[in-house]
This record gives structure tokens, C-alpha cells and sequence, in this order.
């Protein structure tokens, strides 16, 4: 038996878990988009472009979220989340009470990560200062009940990482089942995590 044809099997597994992945990502991504943008709107009133800005904050925190193991995941979320409640507190004192300038925007995002520095996770930096920035602009774009932004974007993170973690979770499951016996820690849902 050559080695090509060894190895035919083991490339046949990381096809099918490949494919399974990145199927159950994208269906997680729809979902997200759709919880967003259709069933959160029923809560409160918003122009349609904060509906879909919400859409899409929602699925980069699901895409963010699924990682290779569910432990991943779920330091993943914890990541998001973290900068994000970060982001969300120092947003939003400072949209109670003043409109966006540019030098509030430097300042927020300085002040995001020298708090998750200083609160023990200087991992989450690069995160929160994304969000603040996020935040912030989207106040400059949408300036009407700008101090709604940070709630709104938090309500965001929680649907794409809530559904992020179900499919994290659903995705182990689903190849533990296929391949009885597989190791937990070898199982890719999607992709490996990124930096």
C-alpha cells in the first residue's frame, strides 16, 4: 500500500470535518444576522442602517467565538465579552452626556485598553479598542440618542456570542459522534483561532 493511499482516509476525515464546520459557521452566521436584525428589532425602534449594523456586529462576535474546542470558544466569548462590557460602560457615560469628537474617540480607546490591561487581560485590548472605535463612530454617523449605541452594540455581542458558543458546542458534539473515540482537542469545528 502506497503512502498516498494511507493517508487517503485520514484527508477524507479532514475534508468531511472541514466541511461540516464551515457549514455549521455559516448557518450559525444566518442565524445571528436574522436574531439581530428581524427578532431584536421588535424590542426597540432604530433606523434599518443600525439594524444591519447590528447584523453584522453580531456575526463578527459568532465568527469570533467558534474556535477548534469548545474550551477555545469559551475563552473566546469571555475575550468578547469582557472588552465589550468595557467598551460599553466607558461608551456610554461619555454619550449621556457629550456628542463624538475625535479626541474623545482617541481617548475612549485609550481608556479601553489601559482598563482590560489593568483589570488582568491585556489579551482583550485589541478588542475593546475596536469596539470603543465602533461604538464611537457609529455615535458620529447616527448622532440622534447617540448614548443608545453602546447598549445596542452590547445586545449585539450577546446574541453573536450566545449563538457562537451553541454552535461551538453543537459542532463537538456533532463530529464526537461521527468519529467515536476522536480526541477532544484534535476536533477542528471551523478554523484554528487566530493570533
Amino acid at each position: 500500500m502506497s503512502q498516498g493511499s494511507a493517508q487517503a482516509p485520514a484527508r477524507q476525515a479532514q475534508i468531511r470535518t472541514a466541511t461540516w464546520g464551515s457549514c455549521l459557521l455559516a448557518f450559525s452566521c444566518l442565524l445571528t444576522y436574522w436574531l439581530t436584525t428581524e427578532v431584536l428589532t421588535l424590542a426597540y425602534s432604530a433606523p434599518r442602517a443600525d439594524d444591519e449594523l447590528g447584523g453584522l456586529w453580531a456575526v463578527l462576535a459568532t465568527v469570533f467565538v467558534v474556535r477548534q474546542s469548545y474550551e477555545q470558544s469559551l475563552a473566546a466569548a469571555l475575550s468578547r465579552m469582557s472588552a465589550t462590557l468595557v467598551s460599553f460602560a466607558l461608551c456610554l457615560v461619555y454619550l449621556a452626556f457629550l456628542p463624538f469628537h475625535p479626541w474623545a474617540l482617541a481617548l475612549l480607546i485609550g481608556l479601553s485598553v489601559i482598563t482590560v490591561t489593568l483589570i488582568g487581560r491585556p489579551q482583550d485590548a485589541t478588542t475593546a479598542a475596536i469596539t470603543t472605535a465602533v461604538v464611537m463612530i457609529v455615535a458620529e454617523v447616527s448622532p440622534h440618542d447617540a448614548w443608545r449605541q453602546p447598549i445596542l452594540r452590547l445586545a449585539d455581542t450577546v446574541i453573536g456570542v450566545i449563538v457562537g458558543l451553541a454552535a461551538a458546542w453543537t459542532g463537538l458534539r456533532a463530529i464526537r459522534h461521527r468519529a467515536p473515540g476522536a480526541r477532544r482537542d484534535e476536533q477542528s469545528v471551523v478554523r484554528k483561532p487566530s493570533g
